[in-house]
């Protein structure tokens, strides 16, 4: 995909399109209008399916119904507040913007770009985007803005960081260099599916580590390429007074080291804070005993999201005191009056958002379709690693409409995995393909719950920065991820290379 001018004609064309679109808010007012009525037919031609996990037939429901009618107007309160990164992101600015206002984050990316040369960026900031993957939605309040402060300290185009991390946190979901809670979930529900065909089947919480790992390595160089001389080069050079005014500091190089000091040393009583309620001999509030393995670290994932507020709030409270931009309580309460003020536009969209997706699901649409799509899969007789790239290439699609990927996977998985294994594939490599899918569009889909998020930060470096223009940036990313994961998945299975730890490709089942 070299970085030529036709290349950024197209690009060119794309944000042109996409931001001839309404306002945001509108284009979910029209998404729910298009749901409604998509509903009311479904309803209307009996549009079901059976779970073949609990045999319970799911049928479509009409958004006109009495119930749901009601649900809308009784519930809309608890619809916006249920709404997932809502919450997440309001906790994690209440310490973010004391960060970023008593200057802690300016001179903490100062200094860490004396250190890491100009170039290698990109990739330094896709593989903690990688590693991020353990912080779960946190890593995109976090990791994004202060990609976009690093790239602008450097004298390059903040925009580029914002890519950069997004495709990591997001498009590379696929990609994981150590394994989380979000394999043990998965691959958890992968064993039930197993366990449908095979009733005392096994499966290793870790059998799609070589694979994602494999990815994760494959990706950095090939993002880095997409990013550097792509994207950033369409985005042009940077320039901003405003952000030079916003990091001028006050202080001398003393004042700031001495800050910096008293930050570190915060920033440790934190991290053994939440070491201790980890590992303190019977009393382990963040452990799960009830669980096994990777699954008794799920609530110290959990609790990362207040963890960050604290180490934000509580380091730069430390940091600010020092230098003299914080000089009492009220100028804390004050900064984090003004974080949550640029929030507001966030704000706003999230009410929409928020009811379009709680509403797909009181529709029951997107089991329907995942559960009759990986049927329609299973009549189709193919060579293993076309049944494999189907499955990705319809996995993708989905990901357009449905964004939950544990959602999706819950219906398609009792089906695709027990066909799959009766073909001689793994149920390791069907998620890993699965997953491969779930991907792509991750970073250029309007309905991904995130995508207003990404969209609002980047207006804060661009107002005019619309849908299509966060569309045309990232849509070289998916691109690049995609074909990257096609080609895997191809190689992986005709290679018959394994997936993880005791996970083969591909294998021969009895069924018993």
């Amino acid at each position: 995909m070299p970085a030529d001018s036709k290349t950024r004609k197209w690009l060119d064309r794309v944000e042109r399109l996409g931001n001839a679109l309404p306002d945001p808010v509108f284009i979910f007012l029209g998404l729910i209008a298009l749901l409604v009525a998509v509903s009311v037919a479904a309803a209307l031609f009996g549009w079901s399916a059976v779970n073949p996990m609990t045999g319970e037939t799911l049928v479509a429901k009409s958004l006109l119904s009495e119930d749901n009618v009601g649900k809308l107007l009784t519930a809309m309160p608890d619809t916006m507040a249920h709404f997932p990164p809502l919450g997440l992101i309001l906790v994690v600015m209440l310490g973010a913007a004391v960060a970023e206002r008593s200057g802690l984050f300016s001179a903490l990316m100062t200094r860490a770009m004396r250190n890491v040369p100009n170039r290698l960026l990109s990739p330094a900031i896709f593989l903690i985007g990688l590693l991020s993957h353990q912080a779960a939605d946190a890593a995109y309040v976090v990791l994004i803005p202060l990609a976009a402060i690093v790239f602008a300290a450097a004298g390059r185009h903040p925009l580029a960081g914002i890519a950069i991390a997004y495709a990591g946190i997001s498009g590379a979901f696929a990609a994981n260099l150590l394994p989380g809670q979000f394999d043990v979930l998965m691959l958890g529900i992968t064993k039930s599916a197993t366990q449908l065909l095979v009733p005392d089947h096994m499966l290793n919480p870790l059998g799609n580590w070589w694979f994602t790992a494999t990815l994760g390595i494959l990706l950095i160089p090939i993002t880095w390429y997409v990013n550097d001389r792509i994207v950033e080069p369409r985005l042009g050079a940077w320039t901003s007074p405003q952000f030079d005014a916003d990091r001028t500091e006050t202080t001398d190089a003393h004042g700031e080291a001495k800050g910096l000091r008293r930050a570190g040393v915060a920033a440790l009583v934190i991290v053994l804070l939440f070491a201790a309620l980890t590992l303190w001999p019977g009393y382990t509030p963040l452990i799960n005993s009830d669980a096994a393995g990777p699954a008794r670290l799920e609530p110290f994932y959990a609790s990362l999201v207040a963890g960050f507020m604290l180490l934000f709030l509580v380091c730069s409270w430390a940091y600010g005191a020092a230098v003299g931009s914080v000089r009492s309580h009220r100028d804390v309460v004050k900064m984090m009056t003004e974080g949550l003020a640029t929030m507001t536009p966030f704000l706003v969209i999230s009410f929409f958002a928020a009811h379009f997706i709680a509403m797909f699901a009181w529709s029951n649409l997107g089991p329907v379709m995942a559960i009759n799509g990986a049927d329609w899969l299973r009549a189709q007789q193919l060579a293993t690693p076309v049944m494999l790239i189907l499955l990705l290439m319809m996995s993708s699609v989905f990901d357009l409409v449905i964004g939950s990927a544990s959602a999706k996977w819950s219906a398609m998985a009792p089906i695709v995995v027990p066909m799959l294994m009766l073909l001689g594939v793994s149920p390791e490599m069907t998620t890993a393909a699965y997953r491969m899918g779930d991907s792509i569009f991750n970073i250029v889909t309007p309905v991904a719950s995130n995508f207003v998020l990404v969209l609002v930060l980047a207006q804060r470096w661009r107002q005019d920065f619309g849908v299509g223009s966060l569309i045309a940036m990232m849509l070289p990313f998916s691109i690049a991820i995609g074909l990257t994961g096609l080609c895997l998945i191809g190689l992986w299975t005709s290679f018959d290379i394994p997936v993880g730890p005791g996970a083969p490709a591909t294998y021969a089942v009895t069924t018993r």
